[in-house]
């Protein structure tokens, strides 16, 4: 008995220090945290309900550092300008809370995002509160809503995050065209492989 209720203790801690573990976001569920403020580069706060358009929002929590990160610039760049011109959304999303003293910085941002041309919202989120709400884990990671704000596909961005030339399916591609056409989404959801967010423990 006193075993039993040590290993609960024990388990209970270690989901306490990984945040986001016990708390996915599930298709169909709203937008977390839709009116928190965040700041852009540009220096507005900017919450993600005002970031949505009118067919709907992509969230893609990106990082300065992060190898996978480079080998997919050209690809959020892309899906972002296809987005935008599709009257959704896009907001990305740096939650790397432990390294803003080291590359992660609001300054660092901006540099960052003018130096790779990005064409979205870049947001920093405090303390990582987005990324937990939205059990983000990964950089690059993504969710797409709908113009109701409900989440229809969440994942990567496709089968090949570590090399582009060996991609055969693009899942987020699909999911706005699925989206895009009124048509449910084939695939809601797929693994998001990258680096770790650095969230402070």
């Amino acid at each position: 008995m006193i075993k039993s209720a040590l290993y609960l203790s024990v388990c209970t801690l270690l989901l306490a220090f990984n945040p986001g573990s016990d708390a996915s976001l599930e298709i169909g569920a709203p937008i977390p945290k839709a009116d928190n403020r965040l700041t852009d580069i540009s220096g507005k706060e900017v919450s993600l309900n005002n970031a949505k358009g009118a067919n709907g929002l992509l969230v893609v929590f990106v990082a300065n550092q992060c190898p996978y990160m480079l080998r997919n610039e050209e690809r959020i760049l892309a899906l972002s300008k296809q987005a935008k011109s599709n009257h959704i959304g896009v907001a990305l999303i740096n939650s790397n809370e432990a390294n803003r003293s080291a590359g992660e910085s609001l300054n660092a941002m901006k540099e960052y995002a003018t130096a790779h041309g990005f064409n979205a919202l870049y947001l920093l989120d405090r303390n990582a509160e987005m990324a937990d709400a939205f059990d983000a884990n990964h950089t690059p990671e993504c969710y797409l809503f709908d113009k109701n704000s409900k989440l229809v596909y969440k994942g990567g961005i496709d089968d090949s995050p570590g090399n582009a030339d060996a991609v055969k399916i693009k899942h987020l591609q699909n999911a706005m065209n699925d989206l895009l056409a009124g048509k449910s989404v084939g695939v809601a959801s797929s693994n998001a492989l990258g680096c770790n967010i650095k969230r402070k423990l």
